[in-house]
């Protein structure tokens, strides 16, 4: 007798499948973007209802007005200033409040016009804070004899309280021609 010649099934060879797997998932890592939204890391103040809210009259030598109009221009108490120079305007007035009691701190108020470009607003208000934290980190070189990154928390809650850094953002306006 005969016997019947036995034929292979057929199959698929699947030896390269893992490598063409790993090129597919390589390839979209590399081509899909991952958007982050960055913000801003303010602590905003509780809310307070209108009819509880009251107004209070602050002494004008202790305010700092910081405007930044739609042109990038930076101008505090009357005076132009390029953005890069609020840090050093600020500094001696935030420094010379210091020694005054609690309720006599130094406010920065910073205000912008609706088509101010961000990224002017955005370094401004870090030049504002460089400016506190300078102050901060010279206050406690005198006190303690380090930088205020440096001391521990008791320490740190001190000079918070000579140096609290008081900032306004301020509701930017739209200007109407008539």
């Amino acid at each position: 007798m005969l016997k019947k010649k036995q034929i292979p099934e057929a199959t698929i060879p699947t030896a390269s499948q893992a490598d063409l797997a790993f090129l597919l998932l390589l390839f979209f890592l590399v081509t899909t973007t991952i958007d982050i939204d960055t913000g801003l890391g303010l602590t905003l103040p509780e809310y307070i209802p209108e009819e509880e809210q009251i107004e209070v009259k602050i002494d004008p030598s202790r305010m700092a007005a910081v405007l930044v109009n739609e042109n990038g221009d930076v101008l505090i108490d009357g005076n132009v200033i390029p953005v890069f120079q609020i840090k050093d305007m600020l500094k001696a007035r935030i420094a010379s409040k210091n020694d005054l009691p609690k309720n006599k701190k130094m406010i920065v108020s910073l205000k912008t016009d609706r088509k101010t470009v961000y990224h002017v607003y955005i370094s401004a208000l870090d030049q504002i804070k460089l400016a506190y934290f300078e102050v901060r980190d010279e206050y406690s070189n005198l006190k303690f004899g380090k930088k205020f990154a440096d001391l521990d928390e008791e320490k740190k809650s001190i000079v918070k309280e000579v140096v609290p850094i008081i900032i306004s953002l301020a509701e930017p306006e739209s200007i109407k021609n008539s």
